[in-house]
């Protein structure tokens, strides 16, 4: 009997590392642009939506059976983006993530943002 799948990832986490693998994403010493994750989308004949000036902050997709493919983003990398694009400080790069990013509902395919465990320094 050949080796089982799990049935929520199966074939498709394949694509997903076999595109990964293909344009250097695996170690993440490559991160993909805009354009490379829109190609993968489009050769996954899947949408999501994803998040204008935070591309830094993207971590990769969500998927759970017969629910769509969600973006997903870390909360301290967007909090890092604030800071070193618009010159914020932690504090108010928090208020303006905590409010204009995670408060944000645009839908059923509102992105993922990913919280930390533990309080990190940045």
């Amino acid at each position: 009997m050949g080796e089982a799948k799990d049935i929520f990832v199966g074939n498709t986490y394949e694509h997903w590392k076999e595109i990964g693998d293909k344009n250097g994403w695996t170690e993440m010493s490559t991160k993909p642009s805009r354009s490379q994750i829109d190609e993968a989308l489009q050769e996954m004949g899947e949408s999501a939506l994803l998040m204008d000036g935070f591309d830094e902050a993207f971590i990769g997709f969500s998927q759970r059976i017969n629910e769509p493919i969600l973006a997903v983003y870390s909360y301290d990398k967007l909090i890092n983006v604030c800071m070193e694009r618009d010159g914020m400080e932690y504090e108010e790069a928090m208020e303006y993530v905590d409010f204009n990013v995670v408060g944000a509902w645009v839908g059923e395919q509102t992105p993922i943002i990913v919280m930390p465990l533990v309080e990190y320094s940045l």
